[in-house]
């Protein structure tokens, strides 16, 4: 059994649904110690995140991830025991397995093999930043060790997050960048009164039908190179008493947008209004402005982790910004290259989660080999 897979079901074993940490990351902290890592635990509310450098200068280089999982939902779905992992036919099951207990396992393994590799001091300081709160409101997780550092002037310079980033093979996708993600709670208010007296009413459903349809149609940008356009849905409406003989007095709508770097959380919300105004709604708008977008472009933290992708797995990743947010969203605006790079994502929040267990192997050998092209490409600087 490889180090990488016995760490990974070490965590797996240990029953960390949000925002519960079950002693992962003191699992980890014990053998980042053994490192010459200094660890700090940062306990915010019911929160858990553990901060480890080894080394006091600069630049930083990051592993992030979280040690936390959603619930598995009823036991007797699964094949096997969520919290008991299986090996079976080369996978290795499990809630956590892909997101991402195998990550950080690989994280772990990769500073450790390197390390025993190159032993003399680096051109660069190495971190971890593990949360128990990713998966759930992302309040007292990393975004508060984010805002330590920040009060601290500790800085990162680049950052890998473990996310389950591939598709069909392991590390055939890197995520350089996340769009931004922005959520309206909308009411617009009418008039209640009786469906057979409409004239005595005000019915708020007829009255923001045009307007919706057309935050719906709106062209809001075109995207560019790196990100599609940006998207408006409604993801829950409601209005109305039960009753089929009146008209409601109140329409609820909850919309979000996926945006891009050509637009601001600021535009869309002026837009919005403006729209929103046209139409002469009596309304009420309140935002939530999940995480912006960010965007890595090539160079070194993206041409170290091809380098070792390359010769891993004999040819390079794909560079996309699709899918949801990330902890990276906390980390990129602090000025850091951020890139997301993980096990195949097809069994992640599903019963039997499961990840290949030689795609572990490999997935620790790209982390240790983005070190050993980072600290080569810095001494040739």
């Amino acid at each position: 059994m490889s180090e990488t897979l016995a760490l990974a079901k070490d965590l797996i074993a240990r029953p960390s649904i949000t925002p519960a940490d079950e002693g992962c990351q003191r699992v980890i902290a014990e053998r980042l110690a053994a490192l010459g890592f200094d660890c700090e635990t940062l306990v915010f509310e019911d929160t858990t995140n553990l901060w480890a450098r080894r080394g006091t200068g600069k630049p930083v280089f990051c592993f992030a991830g979280h040690t936390d999982v959603v619930p598995p939902g009823d036991p007797n779905d699964w094949d096997t025991p969520p919290f008991e992992p299986t090996l079976k036919d080369g996978m290795l099951y499990g809630r956590g397995a892909a997101d991402m207990k195998g990550s950080l396992a690989a994280m772990v393994v990769a500073v450790e093999q390197f390390l025993a590799k190159n032993p003399q001091p680096l051109p660069f300081d190495l971190a971890f930043l593990i949360t128990s709160d990713e998966e759930g409101p992302f309040i007292n997780g990393t975004k508060r060790v984010i805002e330590t550092l920040e009060q601290r002037n500790e800085k990162i310079t680049w950052c890998i997050v473990g996310e389950p980033s591939s598709t069909d093979r392991v590390a055939d996708i890197i995520k350089n960048g996340r769009r931004g993600s922005l959520t309206g709670d909308l009411v617009v208010h009418g008039i209640q009164g009786h469906v057979a007296y409409p004239h005595m009413a005000q019915n708020p459903v007829h009255e923001a039908a045009i307007a919706l349809h057309e935050l719906a149609s709106e062209q809001w940008d075109n995207g560019n190179s790196y990100f599609p356009p940006t998207t408006f849905q409604i993801s829950n409406i409601h209005a109305g008493t039960g009753a089929g003989n009146v008209i409601p007095g109140r329409l609820d709508v909850q919309f979000n947008f996926r945006f891009s770097t050509e637009l601001t959380a600021a535009q869309i919300k002026q837009r919005v209004s403006e729209l929103l105004d046209r139409h002469k709604l009596n309304y009420q708008l309140t935002w939530k402005l999940n995480g912006p977008p960010f965007l890595t472009e090539p160079g070194t933290l993206v041409d170290a982790v091809q380098t070792a992708i390359s010769q891993q797995c004999q040819q390079p990743a794909t560079l996309s910004t699709a899918g949801g947010t990330s902890d990276g969203r906390f980390i990129a605006p602090t000025g850091a290259q951020v890139i997301e790079l993980g096990p195949v994502n097809a069994t992640i929040h599903k019963v039997n989660e499961c990840v290949n267990v030689d795609d572990l192997d490999k997935l620790t050998a790209i982390y240790c080999h983005t070190l050993v092209a980072l600290n080569q490409s810095l001494d040739q600087s």
